[in-house]
């Protein structure tokens, strides 16, 4: 009799710590992934009893997953409206930063400077040699995200346009990207800045640079907002982390500080058609 009391009580205890703990999972962008986890992670120790699973595999995948119900978070590089198969009106749109986004080269190609047009051939295999744009005698190598790719489809849209990419490798993780750029000479693929470092070499277009100013004003053209983006208006744990990532602090606190452009730094605004227009008193 005494085994069965304490048994109940066990089981009573048990099933007071499960009802007390909260899980979310936020499933998507990989550009966005590093700003979500650092974010979770301060946001748990904080509040204990709450887990929040951040996981990768890319914007389309984010936007699927959401779309089912699979997760409660998806978070993408693209609007909704950009992804065949995705019915964004059943999607809430929830934009925590901008990324910018920037063609890196191995150090070796001796360039440092593109015009929009020389980048699209690179990218469409109509250049492929260096030296067909004034750098060193190496063979280009092309090194693309895998389809699905937040970050391709954005780097696409501004500087493919219409064209169509040439056959090249394909990477899921930005990380892996820009290994293999570092230690791959001709290689020139893109990534989001805060992925740039000393290993690599980032490209200038026309003499603009890939800065956040730049980006701010509308110069650079390659960048996106990252959208978190929920089924329906958020509720409970959701709606709690959202409004903790969009806040001033954590804007300022954390966007800022991982690389990221906090959304009040933008002097202007982009549609998902690419419509772009000047925010009032910037």
């Amino acid at each position: 009799m005494i085994f069965i009391v304490l048994a109940v009580l066990l089981a009573l205890v048990g099933c007071g710590k499960q009802s007390n703990s909260q899980s979310i999972t936020a499933v998507g962008s990989s550009a966005l992934q590093p700003l979500v986890e650092a974010a979770a992670e301060q946001y748990q120790s904080d509040h204990l009893g709450v887990f929040i699973n951040v996981q990768g595999g890319g914007s389309g995948t984010g936007l699927s997953q959401i779309q089912e119900g699979a997760v409660e978070i998806g978070n993408s590089d693209l609007f909704a409206e950009e992804k065949t198969g995705i019915n964004a009106k059943k999607l809430v749109d929830h934009r925590v930063a901008v990324v910018g986004i920037t063609p890196i080269v191995n150090k070796a190609v001796g360039v440092s400077d593109l015009t929009v047009v020389q980048l699209r051939r690179l990218f469409t295999g109509e250049i492929t040699n260096w030296k067909q744009v004034g750098g060193k005698d190496l063979p280009v190598v092309v090194v693309n995200r895998a389809q699905g790719s937040g970050t391709r489809a954005t780097f696409e849209k501004w500087v493919l346009g219409d064209r169509q990419p040439m056959a090249a490798q394909e990477q899921d993780s930005t990380g892996m990207v820009r290994s293999i750029v570092a230690s791959t000479p001709g290689a020139v693929s893109y990534v989001a800045f805060s992925y740039v470092d000393k290993t690599v070499r980032p490209l200038a277009l026309s003499g603009v640079k890939p800065t956040d100013q730049n980006v701010t004003t509308g110069a650079w053209p390659i960048w996106s907002y990252e959208h978190m983006y929920t089924k329906g208006a958020p509720t409970g744990l959701t709606k709690k982390f959202l409004a903790y990532i969009q806040s001033a602090t954590m804007q300022q606190k954390l966007v800022s500080k991982m690389g990221y452009i906090p959304m009040t730094a933008m002097k202007v605004e982009r549609d998902y058609r690419g419509n772009l227009v000047k925010l009032g008193g910037n």
